[in-house]
């Protein structure tokens, strides 16, 4: 692709290829420094919707710096969507790749922007809503149903709560051990620490990172799960302490890993731009001649190298070879006229600019570029963040609502003892009912008669507890947090409920862990392994149903696979879906989907106590 001409003189070269023609030929031998590697290609980026496009954001470096880490800006739309897409927004159409258009990353550009949740009051979209007085009924209906619950208990036990087994045993049952899970998982919050620590030594130039530092963080992220199961294990806690201690360790392995991955990659980055400004700086005293001082600062930088800013490279692209020609050339001490020292000058000049454009990424402050970024209060302030994906910077709201935190605080609590008396009346007996028959002896043949029944006693309850514990955890707890730490993107979910196919269940349903999984596997396979999509994609769903397997492990203290396995079912699913029979028949597979959301809770659970 020809950039746009150089308007300096006739001599000066018009385009990126002009400027090689004065590169003289070199050894078919010679080799580039191995702290080049640090960029990789990958031509195989696609999503399977439009909501996963995700645009780039122009940076505003006058925007005033402020003593955090995190800068807030000024809050963008209430009613943007980080997940919109415009057929007519040229930033986001698809075109065919050329040389010296914008180079495909290695990390996809996510856009943080300032939106509320679905069923937040907040959103004008809710509060106008059609169906606000559905969403009045349903909640409506849960308090009778649990003072019905409570009425039924007070009759036959003369306590509202019944013989509230799962609140007096389980989940408070031994003080001393709900203290003991507390404070071990404050501690692990605070080991999260050494990623940064191995950033900064990464920085210091104490190991490299695509030699050393990747195997380290890696290495660190198995050891740091491995330990966070194994002291559930020793322990001995109850489920509940151990659904909660595993599922935020995961979420722990998945902050480090964007932080460490991330700014590793951004270190390497900058010893690149910090290598080519010395070849730079020895260009302009090279011998036979100076270059014709501010001519680096007259040259305007053509479209196509501006197009590859904020982008995060995957390996030599042509003009990357070319900067290295030039590299080698300048390191050669041949002689140069003026003309070769101002054409290489230029392209150094565009290739150092195209590599500050992508440390900065969406930083409005200089304090958030890297590696300025690189503080413990930057590591620690995105740890309390609710995101699992690293951005040097993301939108912040500018002050705290707190009757607000209070709605959402109340609304914590209600819910939490909604879900404990559900289960105390109906899932609870279910569950006592599989271990009496396992203690009697009752072989497998006997105890499966029992399925069938066991299935239709579960189903309801765990249709509600699988709805009520979605809506506890992404509607109140992380608009909590997110109100707390001043973070002003709320799109914790889609319209998931409107889904047909499992493959749109998986991006909007839970929207932070699909950003990563997108990032940092889905992407990451198909740059660091080679694979095409199809295969990034079942590796992809392969670790999130791995990790959904290890929790079951982890409760039910026997691993059968039976999650991974209904889990992995999904995608055949999603072939089925885009056939002929299915496609474009929304409410037929709107049907399929709920059929699988009711009934596979309660399958899972009735397979693990039964089998």
């Amino acid at each position: 692709m020809l950039h746009k001409p150089i308007e300096t003189g006739p001599t000066r070269p018009h385009s990126l290829r002009d400027a090689l023609k004065f590169i003289p030929s070199i050894d078919s031998g010679a080799t580039t420094e191995d702290e080049d590697n640090i960029i990789y290609t990958d031509d195989v980026l696609s999503t399977s919707s439009a909501n996963d496009m995700l645009i780039i954001t122009p940076n505003n470096p006058s925007s005033s710096s402020s003593s955090s880490s995190f800068t807030r800006p000024t809050p963008l739309s209430s009613t943007a969507s980080s997940s919109s897409y415009s057929p007519s927004n040229p930033l986001q159409q698809s075109q065919p790749k050329k040389r010296g258009e914008k180079r495909r990353g290695k990390f996809r550009d996510l856009v943080f922007t300032k939106t509320f949740t679905a069923f937040d009051l907040r959103n004008p979209s809710t509060a106008n809503s059609t169906f606000h007085g559905f969403f009045t009924l349903f909640w409506l209906g849960v308090f009778l149903f649990v003072i019905k619950i409570a009425a039924n208990n007070f009759r036959s036990t003369g306590s509202v709560l019944g013989t509230n087994e799962i609140m007096s045993k389980m989940m408070f049952g031994n003080l001393r051990e709900l203290i003991r899970m507390l404070v071990a998982d404050g501690l692990m919050c605070l080991l999260t620490g050494l990623t940064w620590v191995l950033q900064v030594e990464i920085l210091r130039g104490k190991m490299e990172w695509d030699r050393v530092g990747w195997i380290v963080q890696s290495l660190w992220e198995v050891g740091f799960i491995g330990g966070a199961v194994g002291l559930t294990r020793v322990r001995g806690w109850p489920w509940t302490h151990t659904v909660f201690f595993v599922m935020h360790g995961v979420v722990m392995v998945m902050k480090m890993h964007s932080f460490g991955f991330y700014n590793g990659y951004l270190s390497g980055v900058w010893k690149r731009r910090e290598r080519l400004e010395n070849v730079l700086r020895r260009l302009e005293v090279y011998k036979g001649g100076g270059m014709s001082s501010g001519f680096l600062d007259e040259v305007r930088l053509s479209d196509g190298l501006r197009n590859r800013e904020g982008k995060c490279l995957e390996g030599f692209d042509d003009e990357d070879m070319d900067v290295e020609r030039v590299v080698e050339v300048v390191k050669g001490g041949k002689p140069l006229d003026r003309e070769q020292r101002e054409a290489y000058g230029t392209i150094l000049k565009w290739e150092i600019e195209a590599l500050t454009d992508e440390l900065r990424g969406k930083a409005t402050s200089e304090a958030n570029v890297y590696p300025n970024n690189l503080t413990w209060w930057n590591h620690y302030e995105y740890i309390a963040l609710p995101t699992v994906v690293y951005e040097l910077e993301y939108p912040r709201s500018d002050s705290i609502n707190w009757w607000y935190v209070m709605e959402k605080m109340t609304a914590l609590f209600g819910i939490m003892f909604v879900m404990i008396m559900i289960s105390q009346a109906f899932i609870y007996p279910v569950v006592m009912d599989t271990v009496r028959m396992k203690e009697e002896g009752l072989s497998l043949a006997q105890r499966l008669t029992e399925f069938p029944w066991m299935l239709l006693d579960l189903i309801f309850p765990f249709m509600m507890e699988y709805l009520l514990s979605w809506y506890l955890i992404w509607e109140v707890i992380l608009n909590v947090v997110a109100e707390l730490t001043f973070f002003a993107d709320r799109s914790f979910y889609d319209a998931w409920w409107n889904c047909v196919s499992w493959d749109q269940f998986a991006r909007d349903w839970n929207r932070p862990v699909h950003n990563f999984l997108l990032r940092h596997v889905y992407h990451s396979s198909i740059s660091a392994m080679k694979v095409n999509k199809h295969a990034a994609t079942f590796i992809t769903f392969f670790l999130s149903a791995c990790v959904h397997e290890l929790v079951m492990w982890c409760i039910f203290k026997k691993l059968r696979g039976y999650l991974l396995f209904l889990q992995m079912c999904q995608l055949p699913l999603v072939s089925l879906s885009r056939t002929k029979w299915l496609r474009h028949r929304e409410t037929l597979g709107n049907i399929i989907f709920w059929l699988g959301i009711f009934t596979g809770p309660s399958v899972l659970c009735s397979m693990y106590l039964i089998l």
